[in-house]
């Protein structure tokens, strides 16, 4: 059993296309989320020809907008990555539409190819990074649409943090117990 899911599916769902219902106009619940992101993941026209990619930071382009959400599309040329963060209060949907992501949370890493999808709650934290070395596009639907991301600092920048807080005052104990 993969402790980094609550849900486990043998196979691929989306294979089994008389379980699934067309995608509505405008979706309400996770699962319409998610179907939308894949029938726009599908429909390589829609946004294989808006693909950029810039060495100096991650490109991205607003695909659409609906009632109350927002689809983005990303590109990340290896090395790049989104820094720890979460998205406020918007849920989101992230697919992998080309290329190979790494989503990093406080569980550990996961490998994200293409085709795989992570849907998540709204203060769900994690970074996404480019570790392979090609280039890699993602689509991201937000609901609400995204107007915050704070970013979060990682363990090892709050424990470097703290080691150089003890440096500059090495009289000062530690109220956490190592």
């Amino acid at each position: 059993m993969n402790s980094d899911s609550d849900l486990q599916i043998a196979g691929d769902i989306l294979e089994v296309q008389h379980l699934l219902q067309p995608a509505r106009e405008h979706p309400a619940t996770v699962s319409e989320f998610v179907g939308l992101a894949r029938s726009i993941a599908a429909d390589r026209v829609r946004w294989t020809d808006l693909v950029r990619y810039d060495s100096a930071s991650r490109w991205y382009h607003r695909l659409h907008e609906g009632p109350g959400y927002e689809v983005w599309l990303l590109s990340w040329v290896p090395g790049q990555g989104s820094g720890r963060h979460d998205h406020g209060g918007s849920a989101g949907v992230l697919t992998v539409l080309e290329g190979e992501l790494t989503e990093r949370t406080e569980r550990g890493a996961r490998s994200l190819g293409t085709g795989a999808q992570r849907a998540f709650a709204p203060g769900y934290v994690h970074e996404v990074v480019n570790d392979s070395l090609e280039p890699a596009v993602s689509l991201h639907v937000y609901y609400p649409g995204l107007t915050e991301m704070p970013m979060h600092a990682t363990q090892a920048a709050a424990a470097t943090a703290a080691d150089a807080a003890h440096a500059a005052d090495p009289t000062a104990v530690d109220t956490v117990p190592a």
